[in-house]
């Protein structure tokens, strides 16, 4: 993603005012250590089984779940090690949300198609909007991290990226209240040594890309999905990244999608082998931008909260 920083500071500020004007219910009381514990699952939940009510849809032709042990790679713009996708197999992808009406327009479409897609999220923005990063997950699509404030890994010290690193994890994963896969994609696709060897020594795979739409350049949805398509037909097949913070992508998705379709497409869903587990130290950082969400095991059902009772 390549919009400038201080565009993207004004979105979290948004997301963040947006968070902080949602009144807050007093946190329930502490659970014991060995209590929280079993809360905690050792793999991701199986999202339940939905019936797909159109019958043209793109769907979904498989799933394949990763092993992220040792951090592998996977797009073949930087890391050329695994290729698991069969000719016109597509992996659909999309960073640096959530946001307000285009992440919901983009997931809306993607269930008209009965497709799933993987969503790198930036910690400030789903902290922001954790209604909308929980919808994602809710929907059966995977949820990764993208750093906490979209930072260049480059231009940082090795603390200073671990800390972008493993804040976007803890916000993540606080906003979505419950697992999210050990999956990563660098801001501006920049990685460096240092990082690299970190992620791969907390097991999570890193993300390039194979396609890339450039949907942050300015330009119409037509033209986005014309695009799209004519690199992802010179390539064949791969890992399409996209963004469901810009507008335009949010309104090219029902085209971009029926031409996938057309163009005879699968789409294949990754999901991980095993949860991404946070490191105490930065939910603890984290919990001044939390604005009070629910920690992890702490948040009740909502129908053990609100009941519909008959009216007097």
């Amino acid at each position: 993603m390549r919009q400038t920083l201080s565009a993207l500071l004004v979105m979290f500020a948004s997301a963040t005012a947006h968070a902080a004007d949602t009144p807050k219910a007093a946190p329930p009381p502490a659970k014991p250590a060995a209590a929280a514990a079993a809360t905690e699952t050792s793999a991701l939940p199986t999202p339940p089984k939905s019936t797909c009510s159109n019958p043209d849809a793109l769907g979904v032709a498989r799933t394949v779940e990763i092993d992220t042990k040792g951090g592998p790679g996977f797009g073949f713009e930087h890391y050329k090690a695994y290729d698991f996708l069969q000719e016109k197999e597509v992996v659909l992808t999309f960073d640096d949300g959530p946001q307000v009406r285009t992440t919901k327009a983009i997931l809306d479409a993607l269930d008209a198609q009965c497709t799933k897609a993987i969503f790198f999220s930036l910690g400030k923005m789903a902290l922001g909007l954790p209604e909308i990063i929980r919808d994602v997950a809710h929907r059966g699509h995977t949820v990764g991290t993208h750093t906490w404030s979209h930072q260049d890994m480059r231009k940082k010290s090795d603390q200073e990226a671990k800390d972008e690193i493993e804040k976007g994890v803890s916000g993540v994963r606080r906003a979505v209240g419950g697992p999210i896969s050990p999956f990563f994609r660098y801001p501006y696709l920049r990685d460096s040594a240092t990082t690299l060897a970190y992620l791969q020594s907390r097991n999570i795979a890193m993300f390039s890309t194979d396609v890339d739409s450039f949907d942050f350049k300015r330009q119409t949805a037509d033209q986005l999905v014309k695009s799209t398509m004519a690199r992802l037909d010179k390539k064949g097949k791969g890992v399409l990244l996209m963004h469901d913070i810009q507008p335009h992508t949010a309104a090219a998705m029902p085209a971009l999608l029926a031409a996938l379709k057309t163009g005879g497409y699968k789409v294949v869903h990754m999901k991980a082998k095993d949860e991404l587990k946070t490191l105490a130290e930065y939910d603890a950082m984290i919990e001044k931008d939390v604005k009070g969400l629910p920690s992890a095991g702490s948040e009740r059902p909502l129908s053990s909260v609100v009941r519909t009772v008959p009216s007097p």
